[in-house]
C-alpha cells in the first residue's frame, strides 16, 4: 500500500534529522506536530544533497550527485519516488506549492561544491548562500504559513536573513574542515592562512547584522512555528557567540561547538523566554 510506504518515507526523513543533527531536531521538535513531519522531509532532502559533495570521498560523487539530481527531477514530476527521502520531500514540495527555482537553485550551489573551490566577491559568496541557505529557509517559510500567501511576502526577507544567518556560522564553525580537509574557501576578500582578528570581527559583525534582521521576523511567525525557529535561533546565536570569544587562530585550528548540556539549558531558557514574551 502507498500509505505505508509514504509512512515508512517520513520516518526516514525524520530519523536522517535526528541522526545527523541534536540541535536541529532538538528545534523541530518544538514546532507544532501540524508542521514538524514536513520540516523532517525538507531537511532529508537537504542533508542528503549535502552529505554527496562534502563527505563521500572514496565514490564518485559526481556520479551520486548526477543520479540524486535525475532523481530528484523524477520525484517532483512523478509525484513519487523509490527514494524514501526524495518520496517525502516531493510530498512537502506539492503540498506547499513550493517553487521549483527555489529547488534548483539550491541544487546548482550544492553542485558548485563538487569543483568550486574559492569564492573571490562578494556576488559570488552571495550567490552561493542564496542557494544553499537562503532557499531552504523559504522553504520552510512555506511550510510555516500554512499557504497564506501575504504572510509569506511579509516574511520572506527575514527567513532570508535568518537563513544567512545560520550558513555563515556554520562555515564559520567549519573553517578548518572545509579549508584543510575540502580545499574550501567561502569568504571573499579573507586570507584563511593568515585569518586575523579584524578579519573575523568583519565576518561576525555580518553575521549579527542578519540576526537582527532574521529575529524581527521569527517575531512574526505563526505561533505554530515561533517557539521552534526561536530556539535554532538562540542555538545558532549562542555558537556565534562562543566564536566570537574565540581567538581567530584557534577557529582555524579547531572546531567549535555547543555542548548537549548547554543545549538543553538554552533550551529552559529560551522556553522561559518565550512564555513571558521576551523574544
Amino acid at each position: 500500500m502507498k500509505s505505508i510506504f509514504d509512512k515508512v518515507s517520513r520516518e526516514c526523513s525524520k530519523l536522517v534529522t535526528t541522526s545527523y543533527s541534536t540541535s536541529f531536531s532538538m528545534a523541530t521538535k518544538m514546532l507544532s506536530e501540524s508542521i514538524r513531519q514536513d520540516i523532517y522531509n525538507i531537511y532529508g532532502f537537504v542533508r542528503f544533497a549535502d552529505e554527496i559533495v562534502d563527505t563521500f570521498h572514496d565514490y564518485d560523487k559526481k556520479a551520486l550527485f548526477d543520479k540524486f539530481s535525475q532523481d530528484l527531477e523524477d520525484a517532483l514530476e512523478m509525484k513519487i519516488s523509490l527514494n524514501p527521502i526524495l518520496n517525502s520531500f516531493q510530498e512537502t514540495y506539492h503540498k506547499y506549492n513550493i517553487e521549483k527555482h527555489m529547488v534548483d537553485a539550491f541544487m546548482k550551489s550544492m553542485h558548485q561544491d563538487l569543483y568550486k573551490q574559492d569564492y573571490l566577491t562578494d556576488e559570488e559568496y552571495k550567490q552561493y548562500i542564496y542557494g544553499s541557505a537562503d532557499v531552504v529557509g523559504l522553504m520552510c517559510l512555506k511550510v510555516f504559513v500554512k499557504g497564506d500567501n501575504e504572510k509569506y511576502n511579509q516574511l520572506k526577507s527575514s527567513a532570508m536573513h535568518l537563513g544567512s544567518a545560520f550558513q555563515k556560522v556554520n562555515f564559520l564553525r567549519d573553517l578548518k574542515a572545509d579549508f584543510e580537509d575540502l580545499s574550501r574557501t567561502y569568504f571573499p576578500n579573507t586570507d584563511l592562512n593568515h585569518l586575523d582578528e579584524s578579519s573575523k570581527k568583519a565576518i561576525i559583525d555580518d553575521i549579527e547584522e542578519d540576526f537582527k534582521k532574521g529575529l524581527v521576523g521569527i517575531k512574526k511567525l505563526p505561533l505554530d512555528a515561533r517557539f521552534g525557529v526561536f530556539m535554532a535561533y538562540r542555538y545558532y546565536s549562542k555558537l556565534l557567540e562562543k566564536l566570537k570569544k574565540t581567538p581567530a587562530l584557534e577557529i582555524k585550528s579547531a572546531r567549535i561547538r555547543v555542548p548537549d548540556y548547554k543545549k538543553v539549558e538554552l533550551l529552559t531558557r529560551s522556553y522561559v523566554k518565550y512564555q513571558l514574551n521576551l523574544l
